[in-house]
């Protein structure tokens, strides 16, 4: 069984699984990384999208273009809207306030459903506020490694691996969108099928789906207000207000899997590795803090993430796969070490990852 810290730590990478759909939403926005995904070269793609046959002035694009569109109007627009997450039959919902003044991005969002929590976020700098606990987790973003800061190259070859199709305008949570179809080219990835607003790209519904076509997780905006008058010093001052809460910050220092002593012998067709870091996950046999590192690996779309730490017997008794939604989580002990790979892939995605893995020293 996976201690409590590595449950927490996949339940970031579970938000990350739909950093497609949430970080568009403006909820798990990086946008340091908007810049960097603008400069992205999509003129070299190797496929391109079609049109839905008949649908006349459609335009044509890529999956880059259609990402970097969808970007754009997730940190560009102002909005509150209420978003539902479904799962293996399990329903939960948020609700948002997003708001930026052309340099400076503001949210908030505030569970629904479950246990109470409201996250604030200023740029990359993340307050969760759990009342139950009196806690405050404050964080930095950026070492999540989410989409669309993934793409962060000109040599980006996301359109290597998915193909865009267009399929007829449906209405969403009010407004019509448009529905593109992002289907993998081989059986290393999932796909996806996105509902974005006609006439700013930002994304109100996100399925994602297996090889046979069956939805794994749906996310969907259910009540949406365009250019709503949120407030930017009104959520800066919620956000500073931690009285009455014990804040902690979350451990984590960038690294590299050299550095650790990591490296993998063959890639994962199409993943590269994103970043790497050290963090602090729980206490070992000998009742210190065990050190855990995260290596992040991204095709572009779908993210991937290896937790590697010391073996402890009396926390890591069981090795396996778990499911939950389109999240897949694989575990196994290498000798002295054990591997937890998490992410919004296929199962066998995971299980080439840690054959992959070894010790460089």
């Amino acid at each position: 069984m996976l201690d409590q810290a590595m449950k927490q730590q996949i339940g970031i990478r579970h938000r990350v699984r739909r950093a497609l759909g949430a970080a568009l939403l403006g909820l798990l926005a990086v946008s340091a990384s908007l810049d960097l995904y603008a400069q992205a070269n999509t003129g070299g793609a190797t496929s391109k999208s079609l049109a839905t046959p008949g649908a006349a002035g459609v335009p044509v694009r890529s999956v880059s273009e259609w990402l970097l569109r969808m970007h754009q109007a997730s940190v560009r627009r102002a909005y509150i809207g209420t978003y539902v997450v479904s799962s293996q039959g399990h329903l939960s919902s948020a609700k948002i306030w997003h708001i930026c003044d052309g340099t400076q991005q503001m949210e908030r969002v505030e569970a629904l459903t479950g246990a109470p929590k409201s996250t604030f976020r200023h740029n990359d700098h993340v307050i969760t506020f759990l009342p139950t606990a009196k806690v405050a987790l404050v964080e930095n973003r950026t070492t999540l490694g989410m989409f669309p800061g993934l793409l962060t190259s000109a040599d980006a070859k996301v359109d290597d691996y998915y193909a865009a199709t267009r399929s007829a305008n449906e209405r969403v949570a009010g407004v019509d969108a448009e529905v593109v179809h992002l289907r993998p080219k081989d059986d290393w990835r999932f796909g996806y099928r996105l509902w974005v607003e006609s006439g700013s790209g930002l994304v109100v519904k996100m399925q994602t789906m297996d090889s046979a076509g069956v939805v794994l997780e749906e996310m969907a905006f259910s009540e949406l207000q365009l250019g709503a008058p949120v407030k930017m010093e009104r959520l800066a001052q919620m956000m500073a207000n931690t009285d009455g809460y014990r804040v902690e910050k979350v451990d984590v220092q960038p690294t590299s899997a050299e550095a650790e002593g990591w490296a993998m012998r063959r890639t994962v067709d199409g993943f590269r590795s994103m970043s790497c870091f050290r963090r602090q996950s729980g206490s070992g046999a000998s009742g210190r803090a065990a050190p855990t590192v995260q290596w992040i690996f991204s095709d572009g779309l779908a993210s991937v993430s290896l937790f590697i730490e010391p073996f402890d017997a009396l926390r890591h008794a069981q090795e396996g796969s778990v499911a939950q939604g389109a999240t897949r989580t694989f575990t196994k002990r290498q000798q002295d070490w054990w591997v937890t790979a998490v992410g919004e892939v296929p199962l066998q995605t995971l299980q080439a990852f840690v054959g992959h893995l070894a010790r460089s020293k």
